[in-house]
């Protein structure tokens, strides 16, 4: 006789027998669910749909519009499509199949080897993609020795993933299979291939983008928009990786162990820099009198803006920083999101107006009382700092609104010089699992939280998703109107935050807000190689969040 388990959801209890899949237990609480469920939480901890019930349990589920579940939907994408390409080209003719970035909703992948990448190619591809999500196969995970899978992963030629099981602790390692065909995904998959309903997969450029779906809309086929700036400076880190020959983790840790790590941190401060000496000289030639400077949160925008203002005071310009958090109206008449928080993300919570008076008086020559904002008591407050341009003076001016030209719509257009910062990272775990942008910064905000407002890690996450909400309506609209980008994104960086944000994510508990998303941060700062700030320079921009800045940075 089966053992009957009692399992609790949203404060019923269900009777289920033992050895029952998730997958089988989700079918009876599906219709209150808008979208398909595609992960289990039980007793708090995240589990794919085809483990079984083993005991009494409490459990919830997880939808593609879940962070979990749409991670889960993205990675299935992925091993879909490089199990299609090799399917249709075939693996004796494939050198190499790569995740390489995000771009919009989707991922721009190159593809190297004894072939065409064109129209007719990718078009194939995609055919074979359609077979089999119509045949709905399962992805099904395996447990192997590792020494097994670092000769398999050799013979398929996934070299980037030979590499970073050499740093891998423990004697096995999970593989995800679909058919024939084996691959490494850190994080969990889809149940089977039935599961992706959206996808897309067309040439670009020198490469292709799978585009999938937005996570707030599972089912929508996102329309396509061409971002050629942002491409470029995404393509253009890419190359220098590869220059310096440290395309993934593994190829850091190489750094790190072979004792060159002093190096790699000189050369990529020093493109950093040069890239700012670039953006500073352009500045200078066009003769500009504000710097409009604008990006999503944690991407170093103060740091830059001191380092910018150096190579600008190199050009014989004299500059100076103006914040536009100084021009928040009172926080008493800040506007509210739906959820009842404070929208400090929104325009409506800046003094437009009060700022676009005292620009237009500062361009006309007229000396200026500059406001400052007190963020303990909520208020503006004057000082008596009085600011008058020059022939020679320019405003540098940092906030999240500086492209939105309604921000600074009595200024003339040829007066503003813009600029896009963001930590775009492009180092890669291996070929096949990218690092996504906002994992780099999400961990940046939070060790620079704890360290100078004493914020908790749950703190950070609550917040997060505001933030990021913010993003999407008031920076990313409008990043390819910039004159320049500038990306802050160190390839190294993850091996410093590592050791200051390990503790802070061991201190969510389960049943905190974020607590999975901890978990999942917590496995992928182990493929890293932790290294101290010490060869750190002091003008560096990771200071920023680790501490040890030359600059006023907090």
């Amino acid at each position: 006789m089966s053992k009957i388990c009692c399992v609790k959801w949203r404060g019923k209890e269900y009777s289920f027998d033992k050895g029952i899949t998730y997958k089988e237990v989700a079918k009876t609480f599906q219709e209150h669910y808008e979208y398909d469920i595609v992960l289990a939480l039980v007793n708090n901890k995240l589990r794919e749909l085809h483990h079984t019930l083993k005991e009494d349990c409490e459990i919830e589920f997880e939808t593609l519009t879940g962070h979990s579940g749409h991670k889960a939907y993205k990675r299935s994408c992925c091993l879909l499509l490089i199990k299609s390409f090799y399917d249709v080209v075939g693996r004796e003719r494939i050198d190499k199949i790569k995740i390489e970035f995000s771009i919009g909703s989707g991922y721009y992948c190159s593809a190297k080897g004894n072939f065409t990448l064109d129209d007719e190619l990718i078009d194939k591809v995609k055919s074979r993609m359609q077979e089999l999500i119509d045949a709905d196969i399962p992805f099904v995970k395996k447990s192997y020795p590792i020494g097994e899978i670092v000769e398999r992963c050799h013979e398929y030629g996934m070299l980037d993933k030979e590499r970073l099981f050499h740093y891998r602790r423990g004697s096995q390692i999970n593989m995800y299979h679909l058919n024939d065909f084996m691959d490494y995904y850190y994080g969990y998959m889809l149940p089977s291939t039935g599961y992706i309903k959206v996808f897309d997969l067309y040439h670009y450029k020198d490469g292709m983008i799978l585009e999938m779906a937005r996570r707030k809309k599972p089912l929508e086929q996102p329309e396509f928009h061409d971002t050629p700036h942002l491409f470029d400076a995404m393509m253009g880190a890419s190359k220098w990786n590869a220059m310096l020959g440290v395309e993934t983790v593994g190829a850091l840790n190489d750094v790190i162990c072979e004792g060159k790590f002093n190096e790699l941190v000189l050369v990529q401060e020093a493109l950093q820099e040069h890239r700012i000496a670039d953006i500073a000289e352009d500045i200078a030639k066009k003769h500009k009198k504000f710097v409009m400077i604008a990006g999503p949160s944690s991407s170093g925008k103060t740091s830059f803006s001191h380092r910018l203002a150096i190579q600008l005071f190199a050009q014989g310009l004299r500059p100076h920083t103006v914040s536009l958090d100084n021009y928040f109206i009172n926080r008493v008449n800040t506007p509210r999101l739906p959820n009842g928080k404070p929208d400090y993300e929104s325009l409506k919570a800046l003094d437009v107006e009060c700022f676009n008076v005292n620009m237009t008086d500062l361009l006309n020559g007229k000396a200026v009382e500059m406001p400052k904002y007190n963020f303990l008591t909520g208020e503006r407050e004057y000082d008596g700092t009085i600011l008058k341009l020059g022939a020679e003076d320019v405003l540098v001016i940092e906030g999240i609104h500086g492209l939105n030209d309604q921000l600074s719509y009595t200024l003339p257009a040829e007066s503003k010089y813009k600029i896009y910062i963001s930590a775009l990272t492009t180092l890669n775990l291996d070929e096949h699992n990218r690092i996504p942008t906002t994992d780099g910064r999400l961990i940046r905000r939070m060790v620079r939280d704890y360290r100078t407002r004493g914020a908790s890690a749950v703190k950070t996450f609550s917040m997060w998703e505001d933030v990021r909400n913010g993003e999407e309506a008031n920076i990313f609209p409008f990043q390819e109107t910039a004159d320049a980008m500038f990306n802050s994104a160190l390839i190294y960086e993850l091996a410093v935050l590592k050791q200051f944000a390990e503790p802070l994510l061991y201190s969510i508990k389960p049943g905190d807000q974020g607590y999975q998303e901890s978990v999942r941060l917590r496995k992928f700062l182990e493929y890293f190689l932790g290294v101290s700030t010490e060869a750190l320079p002091k003008n560096s921009i990771i200071r920023e969040f680790v501490g040890g800045s030359c600059f006023d940075v907090g």
